[in-house]
């Protein structure tokens, strides 16, 4: 699942996996925990996200759901890091945090 803080081209551009978005599944506007607890219990595999308070905010001890945090969500970096995203996707461990530097 992708975040709304992030571009909505990259769903189409992370071809390798079912990717929707926040808004897409009426998630907009939730907060930080309600989000992940709502994808866990959706049954996502992964949440993507360029909030970089969420490695601060969120206490991922017992979840299962893992998060991939990007270092930006500047359209351009984004959308040129594609394969360093879905490696990140395809690598992180469930109840964990992939910080992915793909720069400011």
């Amino acid at each position: 699942m992708r975040d709304e803080n992030l571009p909505q081209e990259l769903r189409l551009l992370l071809s390798a996996h079912k990717v929707v978005t926040a808004a897409y599944q009426g998630w907009a506007g939730k907060s930080n925990g309600a989000l992940i607890t709502a994808a866990e219990e959706a049954g996502f595999d992964v949440v993507v996200t360029a909030d970089q308070g969420l490695n601060y905010q969120q206490n991922m001890k017992g979840r299962k759901l893992p998060l991939v945090v990007l270092s930006t969500n500047k359209n351009s970096l984004v959308m040129a890091s594609v394969t360093k995203i879905s490696a990140a996707i395809n690598a992180v461990a469930p109840g964990s945090f992939a910080v992915v530097d793909i720069g400011h």
